[in-house]
């Protein structure tokens, strides 16, 4: 158990001096940082709480969800009616009370056209239950009713796709190690170290982002929609910038194109008055549609909406048949960039609304870092000296197989580009007091091996063998404590996870394998007397 073969020896060392090259940059001035290679630009980022930065708590409106299902099932109904065969004419579709009803002009075709809409209806989750019922009232017209745990089913999802979405919002402004979570049914919170000005962060986590192109109703009566009356098919949305200075306009309430068909989105300049734009281009199927639309509409205008607001509503004045468009606004160059960066990212399924704002600064954070590290420093120097005094050379070889380790930890780190908060510092802590919890069982177990009598060689290899056993025990359920801290916990708890897991196996490393190489050094040597 204490021959170790020359690649075993090897292959030990050149972990050793991995982790020592890779720990490293963690502790360069950022000037320095950035002229390493692109393989040593590793390091360990810092936590919200040691580097400060921003907290932001986002809430959903449930309501927004159901609204949000009941247009989009609006929108299948009149596709699935319209493309069958035969088609089957209805009339305006109400979606009064929470409710989606409708009339069908042929009450002969009523049945078929029940049959047609219940496979637009999906099963919620698990619950056995619809997310819509399905029912005739009055012999011809149909009522679809969303049901509570289709509505449950739905504002789930939307709320993980909204997380999503954040993250790549987040990411395209290029803040590194945001952390994003769930919190209740309708909640998120995102905090992202080392942004101490939030302003551009809730502007772009609060727009929803959702893109649509829709037909302007251009024989729309000013006095009715004045008094807030649109004609049959169509909607008044608000036009803030509308050249005839009235603040809303009517559009056709189908959805020519909409964002989720866009493949890409940039900011650039309009050639004619060198305004902010954002530059858009479809997929495949949203260019034939917009073309299509389009070269059917020419001289008509049409409506570019965001978020339910109508930014411009220019002419149609010929085909656009390139898969590209251009939104024209009020625009900034900031305000166009971020609403490409909006775009390219997704649109939020939901409305989120900031709740709650806090701002860490960095003079806090340095204070936690200042008092983390004299912890730590107290902490090993009380555990060196612990260790030399108790076991003396072996006290030594221990207190190498924990500098090893923090070594390691410190690299392990840095490659997985983790993220250190005052919880993981706690957590690195912790770690050195146990990674010499091996070192203190297999030097305890020699000196009982010792007493018994035995021969040195095999009162070492006794001791290593037999304290192998309750220190791989001992870690294993360690791990399993830290894999549920990780899975149920939040962002500080998951860091205090991380830390506690990469310093368990590295300790074990350290403190078995390499130990046990120190000494069979030393071995080599052969004292007449072993004195532990």
């Amino acid at each position: 158990m204490l021959g170790f073969t020359r690649w075993k020896v090897i292959l030990i060392v050149t972990a050793l001096l991995l982790g020592a090259v890779l720990a490293v940059p963690t502790f360069l001035p950022e000037r320095v940082f950035n002229q390493l290679p692109s393989a040593l630009q590793v390091k360990v980022n810092l936590g919200l709480d040691l580097s400060g930065g921003s907290h932001i708590l986002l809430e959903a409106n449930p309501a927004d969800v159901a609204k949000a299902r009941l247009e989009g099932m609006e929108e299948q109904i009149r596709t699935e009616l319209r493309r069958g065969d035969p088609k089957i004419a209805i009339g305006d579709i109400s979606r009064k009370g929470g409710k989606l009803s409708f009339m069908v002009r042929n009450p002969a075709q009523v049945d078929a056209a029940v049959e047609r809409i219940r496979p637009l209806t999906q099963g919620a989750g698990l619950t056995g239950q619809r997310d819509y019922t399905v029912e005739v009232v009055d012999s011809s017209t149909i009522i679809l009713t969303p049901t509570q745990a289709g509505t449950d089913a739905a504002l789930k999802q939307a709320m993980e796709d909204a997380k999503q979405v954040i993250d790549r919002r987040i990411n395209e402004l290029g803040t590194r190690e945001p952390t994003i979570i769930r919190q209740g049914a309708n909640r998120i919170v995102v905090q992202v170290p080392g942004l101490q000005d939030p302003s551009q962060l809730k502007q772009l986590l609060g727009q929803t982002a959702k893109l649509e192109f829709k037909l302007v109703d251009y024989a729309a009566d000013p006095a009715e929609l004045a008094q807030g009356r649109a004609p049959i098919g169509s909607e008044i949305l608000p036009y803030p910038d509308n050249p005839s200075g009235m603040p809303i306009i009517a559009v056709k309430r189908q959805v020519m194109v909409s964002g989720d068909e866009l493949t890409d989105a940039t900011q650039g300049y309009d050639q004619q008055n060198n305004q902010p734009v954002v530059n858009i281009r479809f997929n495949g199927s949203g260019g034939r549609k917009f073309g299509r639309v389009t070269t059917e509409n020419v001289n008509k205008p049409f409506a570019i909406i965001l978020d339910g607001k109508v930014l411009s509503a220019p002419n149609i004045n010929e085909p656009i048949l390139g898969g590209s468009a251009q939104i024209s606004g009020n625009f900034t160059v900031q305000s166009a960039n971020e609403l490409a960066i909006a775009l390219r990212s997704g649109k939020l399924p939901v409305k989120l609304t900031v709740v709650e704002e806090r701002t860490v600064g960095p003079d806090l954070g340095a204070d936690s870092i200042r008092s983390g590290v004299i912890a730590c420093a107290i902490a090993t120097a009380a555990v060196l000296a612990f260790m030399m005094v108790t076991y003396g050379r072996f006290g030594v070889y221990a207190n190498i197989a924990l500098v090893a380790n923090i070594v390691l930890i410190i690299a392990i780190m840095a490659v997985l580009n983790a993220t250190l908060t005052l919880p993981g510092i706690a957590g690195f802590v912790l770690t050195i007091g146990a990674a010499v919890d091996a070192n203190v069982l297999i030097n305890e177990r020699i000196r009982e091996e010792q007493r018994r009598g035995r021969h040195i060689i095999q009162t070492i290899e006794t001791g290593y063998k037999e304290a192998s056993r309750a220190i791989f025990d001992a870690n294993i359920t360690n791990v399993i404590a830290a894999a549920l801290m990780f899975y149920f916990g939040s962002g500080p708890i998951k860091g205090f996870a991380v830390v506690l897991t990469i310093g368990i196996v590295t300790s074990v490393f350290t403190a078995v394998t390499l130990s046990r190489l120190l000494v069979s050094r030393w071995l080599r040597t052969r004292p007449t007397e072993l004195v532990i």
